[in-house]
């Protein structure tokens, strides 16, 4: 692993501190999905609250990020670890004294009271997402950056492979009873932890280089009202730095044609293997993830991270269109490993621009800001493609034209018109990304990131925010 320089104590402490509560919580969301289905058999029930978590998700961002700048990052950690014990509490009760039978109608109020307290506590540590990288800026000295940002998608990896073994074997166990009591377990724990972690956070001071950071007009705002939503700020700071919209646009499109995987790969997958195999592949194709973000943490993301995140995405694209050339559960594991491998790049590339050409004090809205546009992409996807699949490329591939035109050496069946779709969207998301590599923003971004100077090293410590004083 390459040397990290900066705060190192506190960055692995903070990233052991996620990594515990993301366990937590997205077992506690994937085992509320998984629970609702064993008792109510209802594929609509699930997908109600796979789009209703989405949308939450892309809707809250801004606020989040808008909470992260204007309080101390660690005040906003704790803060979000202590809404999400307080309503697994609650949902730990309602769970406790409701009659199981009444959780076996999809209808069921007491059901639906479970699930939107349990979703509300997983979206709560939504805001530790945000806050993390925005501490890298604070803690790691820059030329490091990309390599904490690697451990950063590692942790998430890691967050993959243990949720979907966890959640499965304590549903089986003991339904919703030992989840909750994980939660509350591990929770408690975490805020005591984080409690005795000291955060030397910085006060990094805004930049106005190159192109200044266009802020709207007008007086400025009162301290009571920086505190809310700052969107029409958040949205002025992005189109002040060249190139910085068009790459949350990019990465929102990228999202775009990544909902065709949300939708479509489950289903082409078990068109190949049982369930069982299907299953037991991801927990190893997550491994890929968790290497990817190791690979990162050693190399960086190089003096030109715009240039890496759109080579990658050249590479992603490409093993998307290639992949699906067989109906071969081989060719899938290899594309899906090499996906899995190198998306952490991608990732990492992108916080990296993000914390040089962002001023520090807005960087908790611009993460939060950038989640919303790109999150809120994938699951418009995944709503408009499955019906597209179903009833065009399918019947497309099983004995429409498509079928009489190439069935001879690209296959027939239900199979080959979901990797028709596959083999479609890698095409255009390569054409997509080749046009990114020669557009005008990719240069003044490119250039923007490598004139913008390094953080001061002398940087004042902040003030305390204990009454909620802007930092």
């Amino acid at each position: 692993m390459g040397t990290i320089n900066g705060d190192r104590r506190t960055f692995f402490q903070l990233l052991v501190s996620t990594l515990l509560v993301s366990v937590t919580n997205f077992t506690v969301w994937f085992a509320i999905t998984f629970y609702v289905y064993l008792q109510t058999r209802s594929v609509f029930a699930t997908g109600v609250i796979s789009g209703i978590f989405l949308a939450l998700t892309a809707s809250t961002g801004i606020w989040f990020g808008s909470l992260v700048d204007h309080y101390r990052k660690k005040t906003m950690m704790q803060v979000s670890t202590v809404a999400s014990l307080l309503l697994y509490v609650a949902a730990f009760a309602v769970y406790q004294v409701t009659p199981k039978d009444r959780f076996t109608d999809p209808a069921s109020v007491p059901l639906w009271t479970l699930v939107l307290l349990l979703m509300f506590g997983v979206i709560a540590g939504n805001i530790r997402t945000i806050a993390l990288p925005t501490l890298v800026t604070a803690l790691i000295e820059e030329e490091s950056r990309g390599r904490a940002n690697g451990l950063v998608g590692t942790t998430s990896g890691v967050t993959f492979l243990v949720t979907s073994v966890i959640s499965g074997v304590l549903v089986a166990v003991g339904d919703m009873f030992w989840v909750l009591v994980l939660a509350l377990v591990v929770l408690t724990v975490a805020i005591g932890h984080l409690f005795l972690v000291p955060v030397r956070e910085v006060l990094v001071p805004v930049r106005e280089v190159l192109v200044p950071v266009r802020e709207p007009a007008g007086p400025a705002p009162s301290p009571e009202r920086s505190r809310k939503v700052d969107l029409r700020g958040t949205v002025g700071v992005v189109r002040g730095v060249p190139g910085l919209m068009a790459l949350i646009v990019f990465s929102a499109f990228n999202n775009l044609l990544g909902g065709v995987f949300m939708a479509l790969m489950d289903a082409y997958g078990l068109s190949l293997v049982s369930v069982q195999a299907w299953g037991l592949l991801w927990g190893v194709l997550s491994t890929g993830f968790i290497v990817g973000g190791l690979l990162v943490a050693r190399t960086g993301v190089g003096a030109n991270p715009v240039r890496l995140l759109l080579a990658v995405n050249l590479l992603l694209w490409t093993v998307t269109l290639l992949f699906p050339v067989r109906s071969s559960i081989v060719l899938l594991t290899a594309g899906m490993y090499l996906y899995m491998l190198f998306v952490p790049y991608a990732e990492a590339a992108e916080q990296t621009v993000l914390q040089k050409v962002v001023p520090y004090q807005r960087q908790g809205r611009v993460f939060g800001f950038a989640q919303s546009v790109e999150q809120a992409a994938s699951p418009l996807t995944a709503f408009l493609i499955s019906p597209v699949a179903q009833f065009v490329f399918i019947p497309f591939m099983t004995d429409g034209a498509g079928a009489r035109a190439v069935g001879g050496w690209f296959g027939t069946g239900a199979d080959r018109g979901l990797a028709l779709v596959f083999m479609l969207t890698g095409a255009i998301g390569i054409v997509a990304t080749a046009v990114a590599l020669r557009s005008r923003p990719y240069r003044r971004l490119s250039d923007r990131y490598a004139r913008a100077p390094q953080d001061p090293p002398d940087a004042a410590p902040a003030e305390p925010s204990l009454s909620g004083r802007r930092q």
